[in-house]
Parts: C-alpha cells; sequence; structure tokens
C-alpha cells in the first residue's frame, strides 16, 4: 500500500511519514526539492503549481496526506485548486486533508474552505482533519523564553478563550488512523478535551517550570512573527 505525503520534509508531513513507515507502508514524500532526503520514504519531486505532477503522484496511491503551504491567500487558493483537479483526475482511494486551523466554513470561504467543499464534491473517499492550535506554537522562543525568564507566558488569544490544543504528532496518528477507516468522512475535529484557557495553560506550564507564570494575551498583530495555527 502506498501513501502520499506533501510536506514530507516540514513539520506537518514528516511525523505522517514516520507513522506510515512505522507502521510497514510504502510512503512516497512529495517535495519541491529533487535532492530532498526523507527517512523512510521515497522522494517525488513535484509541486503544487503543475497539476500534472499532483496527478502523476496521486494515480495509485491508496492515500494521499495534503496541507496547504502557509503564504499568500491567492497562492493557497491556486494549491488548492490544483490539488482538486488532481484527485479528480487521478482517483486516489483515499484523501486526508488537514486545514492547519484554517476555517473550512464556506462562509467564510478561503483555500481550506475550497479544498474541503471540493473533496466532498469529487466522489473520492476522503476525510478533513481540523485542528485548531498546534501545542508547537508554544514552543516558538517569544513564547517558551518569556514563560522561562519572565513568567509570563504571551500567546494572541484571549486569556477566557478556551482551546482544544493538539501537536502535530497527534494529526498524523490521526491521519493514519483515518487511512484505515474509510467509513470515517467528512470533518474530524483533533484536539484535547475538554479545551483550556490561557491561564489554565499558564498553570501547566508553571507546574513544568517549577516557577509562577501568568498568562498575557495579546492582540494579533503582536504575533506577526508566529508560525500558522
Amino acid at each position: 500500500m502506498t501513501y502520499v505525503i506533501h510536506g514530507a520534509t516540514g513539520a506537518q508531513g514528516a511525523p505522517v511519514v514516520t507513522a506510515l513507515a512505522a507502521a510497514g507502508k510504502s510512503v512516497v514524500a512529495l517535495s519541491r526539492n529533487p535532492d530532498a532526503v526523507v527517512e523512510g520514504a521515497r522522494v517525488l519531486p513535484a509541486s503544487n503549481s503543475s497539476v500534472a505532477d499532483l496527478t502523476a503522484a496521486y494515480r495509485g496511491a491508496d492515500g494521499v496526506f495534503v496541507h496547504l503551504p502557509v503564504g499568500a491567500e491567492e497562492d493557497r487558493l491556486a494549491s488548492a485548486n490544483n490539488i482538486l483537479a488532481a484527485v479528480r483526475e487521478a482517483r486516489p482511494a483515499r484523501a486526508v486533508f488537514s486545514t492547519s486551523g484554517y476555517a473550512t466554513d464556506p462562509a467564510i470561504g478561503g483555500a481550506a474552505a475550497a479544498l474541503a467543499a471540493g473533496l466532498a464534491q469529487s466522489g473520492v473517499s476522503h476525510a478533513v482533519i481540523a485542528p485548531e492550535l498546534y501545542l508547537e506554537n508554544l514552543l516558538m522562543p517569544y513564547v517558551i523564553d518569556s514563560a522561562r525568564e519572565r513568567g509570563v507566558l504571551p500567546y494572541p488569544i484571549r486569556a477566557d478563550f478556551p482551546v482544544s490544543w493538539a501537536s502535530h504528532l497527534d494529526i498524523a496518528d490521526v491521519a493514519v488512523g483515518l487511512f484505515e477507516r474509510p467509513d470515517v468522512t467528512g470533518v474530524v475535529s483533533v484536539g484535547q478535551n475538554p479545551a483550556i484557557t490561557g491561564p489554565d495553560l499558564a498553570e501547566a506550564f508553571a507546574a513544568r517550570l517549577g516557577r509562577d507564570v501568568v498568562f498575557e494575551p495579546l492582540a494579533p498583530r503582536t504575533s506577526a512573527s508566529s508560525s500558522p495555527p
């Protein structure tokens, strides 16, 4: 069984490659870099800008794991349209799409919503993984260093807003599970249950760091250098 993974050299795709390889699956890592080396996978040069590349990669695949690259929404939408065209043409046995925290509500719009809707209309077995925020974001220097050095945990969410945090490793486990469960379709929410607020998160950091930590809600513009959800 062969599985094709987008972004296999990055934070989201790499754990999926690792999990599939550990399960003894044949893995194809898509990369724009033909010289990339991905442990546990065969690297196939392919670009989201080429429907022909994607179609060739998807054809005959038992599963395709997709997430859209970070960037201008116009570029993300172009990638989504190309991925959809390739899925419709190649007809892989299963497609699993992680939204990376972006909205899939058609009323909101955007590339993630377009890709989710297109998969639903494609006739190809699919599932959409919908995380909220990634735990790895809390390891960014402006967050973890502040907690360690100042006892302040800064993040651009309201203090009273509960979040179901998830790790990239959680997403990988869910993706592998969804490849094995074609009966599960539509949107699958992934994250901590129950959700926790910023002060709850600061309390957990305090226990780990052995010092008092308070939560500091930031305005969204303050986090311009941070990674996406």
